[in-house]
């Protein structure tokens, strides 16, 4: 509306002009009136927008949904769940010097304004107008009311709704507490919300330990987290910092000196894409117990889960597992590259299109993926999905030199733009490929029962099967401790002969058909002693003892140390361990001898508590009580000296001497027909158990995996966590004395006492089960490791 003074509309009256005069006076009311009713009409609207306002007061005790964190005895994160990454830090937490460097660029005079920033808005409305590009106006507290509570489209209604929750909000808060939801909940690409998520993703540590320049990187990701963070797009995301350090300098919140020493300050990206200490499958099974617990409420209320993992123990069982599983596959023949990828002749090796073609391929950090660029019988040139071109040559190519041949067949040659593994050992590269064997490895503290370290399977990211919990796979020897266990209360004691001679049974209603089994030796030693039988695992005495025992009193005997009935056959192959076993399982029974004839429980949670420390669960580390008893003091302490003795003089001697301590107790695992081999043992303070095998009974050749391989596995384990544990010795308990340089039970010591086995008709002397127990006949059907999957981890 034009402005009219008075004196110009009274000299328009005088004048004559009175028709013109009365139009303009018209004129001037009715634009006076049109003004008012628009005003009214703002006034109305923004009455009812404010009316319509959510309430704020909510934020004062707002809680952020925060992931499952899950996290090692000593500290170390190793696994989390949820929809949003993020760490909730309080402010006083949060470093100033950050704090500054987001209101330099974000909100400058946010200490000062109401929630809306009346410059801002002038500056923005002037941009707008001379161009069509929009600019944003928005303080960080209208960042909040957006974030919280608004959507993001851009529309007037939706930015006045945005301005009148701003000034509400910052009447209900204080600067501080909006400022730290700010930098709590605002999104910072590669799915992290707040500031400390990104600090840990983008440069691998705490915010507390940011520089200026990694401070004012962060502060730039507000404006375009998805598109200028700096793993999606470093140029930009540099652009982006430069403008925050600028701003820093204007603002005074860093010096000239300080501003220049950023800008040339190198920034170290780390990007932490899987847990330090490979614990995916243990992870996988406190997720899966936590969610039945508290619902889908696990993935969004922050809670802290300790487990009893020892992360050194878990770090140093990975690493001796797949070493075992790589170093066996290298004495297996080669089968041929994974793919073949078209690869046109004028590429070279060090083109991209040589990396991209492995994109879909998964690396490994020990078994490298690569792609062949030229090959032949002498030398083989491949390029790495990191770029690197790798040149192997005379031993790395020894494993492979049929499939170099001329003539060697379609599926075994490699030739140019085949995918195969190669892997780098002593500085030199050969020629690798992926295990068909599977194994797994567990750790326990016998006394208590917590697990310190649990290794499934050789790769998670392949085959998420937990062969530690889940594989049942049959025991072998593994299993003659508790047999052994078992005679020991018939009377049978480390010094009575026992007769290896050929057995031939005839066909009962519980052994059908004629059998004449035989030991894996295929030697038949005639008398030996209990503790020499033991030690040279002879399946002829073993069937001898059951024999004597009785097969029904005998497995009653083995349920005490946690075996599942109808996992074990009701006939004498009871006594070769034809029943099956899963390691956790077989970690749990071992313990009961570790510590002296008490069953505990395996504990994987030690401890669960929620964003404000408050402790939900938590299990100490008690000792055994009275209730946990299963079996005599006297009986463990003699069927420990038993493997002692197998440790020190047994199949598994040779290699235990490297570890040059005279407190390991152990026995080595071998079910005929079956791929199977183990090794489970212990020194007082830690147990572990150790399978290899495959998921099918196929290949490799059963024979080829017996042997030490799984006992190679547990002395490089023990000699690695045990180096620094002192010896401990198992101290004899009342009950039993030494005759003749041996244990026996004391009552036995009274007198002359000679007892011979498998000479004459056995004893019929049995156990006296506590309850009658019905027992299923032996399956031949071979347990399959591929028969269930666990449930996948939810992002």
């Amino acid at each position: 509306m034009p402005l009219i003074s008075v004196r110009t509309l009274g000299s328009t009256f005088r004048s004559g002009g009175w028709q013109q005069g009365k139009l303009l006076y018209r004129w001037l009311w009715g634009s006076f009136a049109v003004l008012v009713l628009g005003c009214s009409a703002l006034a109305a609207w923004l009455f009812m927008l404010s009316g319509d306002l959510p309430d704020v007061t909510a934020l004062s005790r707002y809680q952020h949904q925060q992931p499952l964190r899950i996290y090692t005895q000593d500290g170390v994160e190793i696994g989390q769940f949820g929809v949003e990454h993020r760490y909730f830090v309080p402010i006083e937490q949060i470093p100033l010097l950050l704090q500054k460097a987001l209101l330099a660029v974000e909100d400058t005079r946010f200490r000062d304004h109401p929630g809306i920033d009346a410059r801002g808005v002038a500056r923005a409305l002037v941009a707008n107008l001379r161009h069509s590009r929009s600019q944003g106006a928005s303080t960080i507290t209208q960042q909040v009311a957006r974030n919280f509570y608004l959507t993001s489209r851009k529309d007037y209604e939706r930015k006045l709704r945005e301005m009148l929750l701003a000034l509400k909000i910052e009447q209900q808060l204080t600067k501080d507490q909006i400022l730290e939801l700010y930098m709590n909940q605002i999104y910072l690409g590669q799915s992290v919300y707040g500031f400390e998520a990104a600090s840990k993703t983008y440069f691998g540590k705490s915010m507390n330990q940011l520089s200026v320049a990694e401070c004012a990187m962060l502060a730039g990701l507000p404006q375009n987290p998805s598109h200028a963070n700096p793993i999606a797009n470093f140029e930009r995301a540099r652009k982006r910092q430069l403008v925050v350090l600028e701003r820093m300098r204007f603002t005074q919140a860093i010096s000239a000196e300080e501003y220049q020493a950023a800008k040339a300050e190198p920034l170290q990206l780390q990007r932490i894409t899987a847990p330090p200490t490979y614990a995916q499958h243990i992870v996988e099974m406190v997720r899966q117990a936590v969610h039945a617990q508290y619902g889908e409420q696990a993935y969004t209320r922050g809670l802290k889960v300790t487990t009893a993992l020892h992360s050194t123990d878990q770090q140093v069982a990975h690493q001796v597992l797949r070493k075992g599983l790589i170093d066996f596959e290298k004495h297996q023949p080669y089968r041929g590259p994974e793919a073949q990828e078209d690869l046109p002749s004028d590429v070279a090796a060090t083109d991209q299109a040589v990396t991209q073609a492995l994109a879909h391929h998964n690396d490994d950090d020990d078994l490298r993926v690569a792609l062949v660029t030229q090959a032949s019988p002498h030398a083989l040139v491949a390029t790495l999905a990191s770029g690197e071109v790798v040149v192997v040559t005379a031993n790395g190519l020894k494993t492979v030199q049929g499939a170099l041949a001329p003539n060697a067949t379609k599926a075994l040659k490699i030739q140019r733009g085949s995918v195969i593994r190669v892997q780098r050992t002593d500085n030199q590269w050969s020629v690798a490929q992926w295990p068909l064997a599977q194994g797994a490895l567990v750790a326990i503290d016998p006394q208590s029962g917590h697990v310190r370290a649990l290794i499934g399977g050789f790769d998670f990211d392949r085959n998420q099967f937990n062969h530690a919990e889940k594989a049942w796979r049959r025991a072998g020897s593994s299993f003659s401790p508790f047999l052994y266990s078992a005679a020991l209360e018939q009377g049978v004691m480390p010094s009575t002969y026992i007769n290896d001679a050929p057995l031939t049974l005839n066909s009962t209603s519980t052994n059908p058909g004629k059998w004449e089994p035989q030991n894996t030796d295929g030697q038949f030693d005639g008398p030996l002693t209990m503790r020499q039988a033991f030690a040279r695992a002879k399946n002829l005495v073993s069937i001898r003892l059951v024999q004597m025992m009785g097969v029904q009193a005998a497995q009653q005997w083995t349920q005490r140390f946690g075996f599942t009935a109808d996992r074990h056959p009701n006939n004498l192959t009871l006594a070769l361990g034809s029943g099956s076993t899963t390691p956790m399982q077989l970690a749990g029974a071992y313990a009961v001898l570790a510590n002296g004839g008490y069953k505990v429980n395996l504990v994987l949670i030690t401890k669960v508590s929620d964003t404000q420390n408050q402790v939900l669960f938590e299990i100490g580390n008690p000792k055994p009580t009275a209730e946990q008893r299963v079996i005599p003091e006297r009986n463990a302490f003699i069927t420990n000296s038993l493997l002692q003795g197998a440790a020190q003089s047994g199949t598994a001697a040779l290699a235990l001497a490297s570890v040059h301590r005279t407190d390991l107790y152990g026995q080595a695992g071998a079910a005929a027909d079956t791929p199977d081999t183990w090794f489970a043992g212990f020194q007082p303070s830690l147990l572990a158990v150790v399978w290899m095998g495959v998921d099918t009974p196929r290949t490799p050749d059963p024979d080829k995996l017996q042997g030490n391989l799984s006992g190679s596995v547990w002395i490089n384990f023990m000699k690695q966590v045990l180096q620094n544990v002192p010896e401990q010795r198992l101290e004899p308990p009342k009950g039993v004395s030494q005759v003749g340089g041996d244990w026996i039970y004391s009552e036995r010591a009274k007198g002359d006492y000679v007892m011979r086995l498998g000479f004459d008709e056995a004893p019929k002397s049995s156990i006296d089960p506590n309850d009658s127990i019905n027992y299923p006949p032996l399956t031949t059907e071979y347990p399959s490791a591929q028969s269930s999957e666990p449930l996948k981890a939810q992002p």
